[in-house]
């Protein structure tokens, strides 16, 4: 084996060696991930990032700002407070300036102004180098400074936590960073202001129970260890050994604790997206998650023509046809783009239930929408469009996060039913509903939700408590659905188009009975023709409905859905 075989072999980690012997002098890198040698130019050219295996390599806050801000727009904040050894703490003011001089830092983050695509926010970058990033006073101080600050500034906030957790030698002071950074945050958002957290490797302990997950937005970087609790502490507790890929970012996403995952290049693009649409700009053309820039998933040109139907439940089984167009597909043609967020933030993240941010102009809107999919596999994966307790609480917290930042909501409504299952029961399912009536009937903001498919029961209402109610003309919508009408009433379920008719359940029953507010007619349409004229009227709407205030809106709603049936009641 040669001698630089032998340099080579004997590197362990993400640890450096010069090959000083070497003519080219290059700087060596061993991947942790995927255990290559990587050349450090090569690797700094990629962001940190394993050209070969993907792997996220840790980053200095002050590199994490520069690879994020605008060149020369970056203005630092208290660059100046140092941390102390106020406790005496055996050891401390020994690490303190040992991690001083290897990051160059007075503590373990940087903060301050700047702009991202010329989105202007306040920032802070945690830093790993120094001590593992762990919070102790002057971390808590200046990131509370920071929202502090911001507040005063109108600006929204961006932050990327990394860190082991508390800092042991600052005592019980450093677990009250935890308290001080929490209620400045929660003042920040009572002013209307925006948080970006940026969940990077490792975030863990009091950080990620605190500022880390109070996001309005939570964004990570993939394969990131985001935890309470350690691994270690973990296995040590139960004595067991933990599955792949636990505590990871992709295992966040699953169980409905992050919305999205974005690589280490795309960030500054995705962060100057999020920006633009809280600052109400449509963002720039080529943003790398408009929706707009795509080609369809769904089916493309004129779908095949279907016969006019002849009765309700002809109508009925329109909606269940594979020919048709999803609500994303209709998303996906009718607006100018989408940014999908996800995550109920409690349970898990509910494919049935699209939500996101969107826009169309220059509106940006929260975009709700039940997805039953086109292919089995999709249509699988996302449970036919019936939708799970977490499916409405995710729903409800994004309605929530456009009351506070005035965007109208709009819903897409195509669901058999609520799911029902035993582990929906075990969580809630009618809670979950019943939920959602509620935030919908008091929501501060515009409301128009379209039945798209088939509107079922109490799960499709749960996104159907707005100011405007429109139906596609091959839509339906009903308490119950007919082949259960039929078994129930008759129990003879052949009798399903007998109960269809007698519902009640088309569009042009429900406009006339006052349920409803419009038809948009699609048959024979394509389904690019049908989005544009759905978004047409959901785009009229929302420009009648901006000009009342928040308390005209409850109001109005309140009143349009008391109204329902009371003037079918007669006295005796």
């Amino acid at each position: 084996m040669s001698k630089r075989e032998k340099s080579v072999n004997a590197l362990e980690g993400p640890v450096t060696e010069v090959a000083a012997e070497f003519p080219e002098r290059h700087v060596l890198v061993k991947c942790p991930g995927c255990r290559r040698v990587i050349d450090q130019d090569k690797l700094a050219a990629n962001l940190e990032v394993c050209p070969r295996c993907g792997r996220h390599l840790r980053v200095s806050g002050r590199k994490r700002m520069r690879m994020t801000v605008d060149a020369g727009s970056f203005e630092e904040w208290d660059r100046e407070l140092a941390a102390t050894d106020f406790l005496g703490f055996p050891g401390y003011a020994e690490k303190l300036e040992a991690a001083r001089e290897k990051s160059h830092e007075a503590d373990a983050v940087v903060c301050g102004r700047g702009t991202i695509g010329g989105h202007d926010c306040a920032l802070f970058f945690m830093d790993a180098d120094f001590m593992m990033g762990s919070m102790g006073s002057v971390v808590g101080e200046k990131i509370t400074r920071t929202f502090e600050r911001a507040r005063e500034l109108g600006l929204p906030v961006v932050g990327f936590t990394v860190s082991g957790g508390a800092r042991m030698q600052e005592g019980t002071t450093s677990l009250m960073q935890m308290a001080k950074v929490s209620a400045a945050v929660r003042r920040h958002s009572e002013a209307g202001l925006l948080y970006v957290t940026v969940l990077t490797d490792p975030t863990t302990g009091g950080v990620t129970a605190s500022f880390a997950m109070e996001g309005d937005v939570i964004i990570a970087e993939p394969g990131a260890l985001v935890a309470f609790a350690g691994p270690r502490v973990i296995e040590q507790t139960t004595h067991k050994r933990l599955p792949n890929g636990f505590q990871r970012s992709e295992f966040l996403l699953e169980h409905g604790f992050c919305d999205l995952i974005v690589e280490r290049g795309n960030m500054a693009a995705t962060l100057a997206e999020l920006l633009a649409l809280h600052e109400g700009v449509a963002p720039a053309a080529g943003a790398p998650h408009a929706l707009a820039h795509e080609e369809p998933r769904g089916r493309r040109g004129r779908p095949k023509r279907a016969p006019e139907p002849e009765g309700a439940y002809d109508i009925v089984k329109l909606t269940r046809s594979t020919d048709r167009a999803t609500a994303l597909e209709l998303l996906e043609r009718g607006l100018d783009g989408f940014v999908e967020l996800h995550g109920d933030r409690l349970f898990a993240d509910d494919a049935a239930v699209v939500a996101g941010i969107g826009w169309k102009g220059g509106r940006a809107l929260t975009v709700i929408a039940i997805e039953r999919g086109n292919t089995t596999k999709e249509r699988v994966r996302r449970n036919f469009g019936m939708a799970h307790p977490e499916g409405y609480r995710k729903a409800q917290r994004l309605m929530r996060q456009a009351e506070k930042f005035h965007r109208p909501v709009l819903c897409l409504v195509d669901t058999s039913g609520a799911y029902c299952g035993i582990g929906a029961e075990e969580r809630g399912q009618g809670e979950a509903i019943a939920s959602s009536l509620v935030e919908m009937s008091g929501l501060a903001t515009p409301i128009v939700s379209v039945v798209v498919g088939e509107g079922g029961s109490g799960g499709a209402l749960a996104l159907a408590v707005a100011d405007r109610v429109y139906m596609l003309g091959s839509a339906a919508y009903s308490v119950v659905s007919p082949e259960g009408c039929a078994s129930i009433l008759w129990k003879d379920t052949k009798r399903a188009d007998e109960a269809a008719a007698a519902l009640h359940i088309t569009a042009g029953d429900l406009v006339e009975l006052g349920l409803v507010d419009g038809m948009v007619p699609d048959l024979g349409l394509t389904h690019a023709e049908i989005a544009h004229d759905m978004m047409r009227e959901v785009e009229i709407a929302l420009d009648e409905l901006s000009g009342l205030t928040a308390d005209e809106l409850v109001s109005r709603r309140y009143d349009k859905f008391r109204a329902m049936g009371g003037n079918r009641i007669c006295s005796r």
